[in-house]
């Protein structure tokens, strides 16, 4: 016993007490203080020695004959097993592997090499005008708790695993509110429910594309959705965007593409509608490519002035659109439920795909919003949500009226949640300057160069550009914000001149 005496790692009686006596003694194993083969101390006589109870030691003796390091019978001392016991596993950063890691999948090496952009800072700026952001004092705590409640406390015969397509009550609910909200007819049948519009783009890409197929794409547009269809090894046909979101007198015709994919009610980032002229022009084209759309309808709820726009797949007669919805914007990005519309011939195949990456969206959070539409609650909200951001709108605008140079300009503000503002006195290299700039006084802002494809494309708007997100602040804070904002862009224009 002398070996545990002068042990400097002994262990005191208290939290934790157990754990360190399973390490001492695999320390004790694997340095050959207890080779293979020999008595491990009785129970009663280490717990004396180390001056912890005997409940604790026998614990410990319990785990390593279930690991395999110790072998017990009863009526027989403990012994440390036949088998050299591997060494203790070590707190320290582990050693630089003598060998090559094996090798990732072609797939696993595209992911790896992807440029993607920086998560959230920690610490958000003071006013952030972060897009894709929304008002936490914007969600519906109330109804949403009751309704949460209600369904936590209903009665299930057993917990398990539910369909992947998603709960049947939301599906339903969801075939109702489109045909209601944005002009679209589906069955429920049609709709897979998931974790957000992110899981729905990669299933696409999954599914739909080849490695080397080439896909059609806005320039500039939404960047973890391009980098999806790469990821699956997409080539990227890059299609310039104007005042009217995609131009498609530059969809390709001579090479075939297998989909193209649009924001069409509200272009991202730069905030065209496309028109009925276009949309028609943009489903005889896929017809004629036999080449799949994918529309995302990221916030197709928020239009201004006028009701929302019917959503692309309410034209399409050939079956040939994915539509891709998300309550991120309308309740919150943390909640992380989406859904698509799919063609009837690629239920089978997503709903299988879908079971596969994580068998189905969280059950109750379903059950709830499913709640929430059938009884005229979400609708009520998403009302009062618009009102409160054509507010915000307003702000925004009137803000950079008052504060910003007369030849800055606002793109994108009939819908949606974000602006682009576009500085003719600034070119695209000063976006780095400005944005650190504006985040040296507390304002969060982001460059738009990053979400072009090509350079030939970015060209063509020589301006410096910035989104700016507004529906996650008040008309104070928009207000302050513009006027630090300001304040940096005129130092930068005075540097530039």
């Amino acid at each position: 016993m002398d070996q545990f005496r002068s042990s400097p790692h002994a262990p005191a009686e208290g939290a934790g007490a157990g754990r360190r006596v399973y390490d001492l003694l695999r320390a004790q194993m694997a340095d050959g203080t207890l080779p293979a083969g020999a008595k491990a101390p009785s129970t009663r006589a280490l717990a004396a020695d180390l001056g912890v109870s005997r409940t604790t030691v026998t614990a410990a003796y319990e785990q390593l004959a279930a690991e395999g390091f110790l072998v017990t019978a009863v009526g027989r001392a403990a012994r440390v097993a036949g088998a050299p016991p591997a060494a203790p596993v070590s707190r320290a950063t582990p050693r630089r592997r003598k060998q090559p890691a094996p090798a990732l999948s072609d797939f696993g090496r595209r992911v790896a090499g992807i440029a993607m952009p920086a998560l959230a800072r920690a610490k958000p700026a003071a006013i952030d005008f972060a897009y894709g952001a929304v008002a936490s004092r914007d969600f519906p705590s109330q109804i949403w708790r009751r309704a949460y409640q209600a369904e936590l406390l209903r009665h299930q015969h057993s917990l398990y695993y539910a369909a992947p397509e998603g709960d049947a009550s939301l599906r339903r609910s969801l075939q109702g509110y489109l045909r209601r909200a944005r002009g679209l007819a589906c069955d429920a049948e049609q709709i897979l429910v998931v974790h957000g519009s992110q899981q729905g783009i990669d299933l696409c890409a999954r599914l739909l594309l080849d490695p080397g197929d080439a896909f059609v794409f806005e320039d500039p547009g939404y960047l973890m959705a391009r980098r999806s269809f790469e990821a699956a090894g997409g080539q990227l046909s890059a299609v310039p965007v104007d005042t009217q979101g995609l131009d498609t007198a530059g969809l390709p015709s001579g090479m075939p593409a297998r989909l193209a994919y649009v924001t069409p009610s509200h272009q991202f980032p730069l905030g065209g509608v496309l028109p009925v002229g276009r949309r028609m022009a943009l489903l005889q084209w896929a017809q004629r490519q036999r080449a799949w759309i994918v529309e995302d309808d990221y916030d197709g709820e928020f239009r201004y002035g006028q009701r929302p726009i019917d959503a692309l797949q309410s034209m399409d007669g050939d079956g040939r659109v994915i539509y891709i919805g998300t309550f991120s914007k309308a309740l919150s990005p943390q909640l992380r439920i989406g859904y698509l519309v799919l063609p009837a011939e690629l239920v089978p195949v997503f709903r299988q795909a879908k079971r596969l990456v994580d068998r189905h969206a969280p059950l109750l959070e379903q059950r709830v919003l499913a709640s929430l539409i059938d009884s005229g609650a979400y609708e009520r909200h998403v009302r009062r949500v618009r009102r409160e951001n054509e507010r915000r709108r307003a702000a925004l605008l009137g803000a950079v009226e008052r504060h910003l140079p007369g030849d800055a300009t606002v793109a994108g503000t009939a819908a949606g949640l974000h602006v682009v503002l576009w500085l003719p006195f600034l070119r695209a290299r000063d976006e780095t300057a400005l944005v650190e700039a504006a985040l040296g006084r507390g304002v969060g802002v982001y460059p738009v160069s990053p979400l072009f494809a090509t350079a030939a494309h970015r060209a063509r708007h020589k301006a410096a550009g910035l989104i700016l997100g507004y529906a996650s602040l008040t008309p104070e804070e928009i207000d302050r914000g513009m006027r630090a904002l300001a304040a940096v862009i005129g130092s930068l224009a005075a540097k530039a001149r």
